[in-house]
């Protein structure tokens, strides 16, 4: 399996309408891709100092389903409606993961 884990830091006047948007529409975007076989994201809890402001972590069996994942028109367009509008920055990492033995 592979977790796909991008952290986003929104703009210091980031729209509020904007920000709260921004997670019901990814959930609704994820419950639609097939390749997904989990996701989470959210605003950051600020349970100790420092972090981004949301966070996306995405699980797929494949190289190939990460790549169908990130190329969707669905999360393409996303990010552009949305997304962009209040980025300041990202930052992702893709890890391999297993079953514990």
């Amino acid at each position: 399996m592979i977790l796909h884990i991008v952290t986003f830091a929104w703009v210091e006047d980031a729209d509020p309408t904007i920000v709260a948007e921004i997670p019901v529409a990814l959930r609704a975007m994820a419950a639609q891709l097939p390749m997904l076989s989990s996701y989470s994201c959210g605003a950051n809890l600020h349970l100790r100092p420092g972090g981004a402001d949301f966070a996306v972590i995405a699980e797929v069996t494949t190289k190939a389903d990460l790549d169908a994942y990130l190329d969707a028109p669905a999360h393409i367009e996303l990010i552009e409606r949305l997304v962009s509008k209040i980025l300041k920055s990202r930052q992702a990492v893709q890890l391999e993961t297993s079953l514990a033995s």
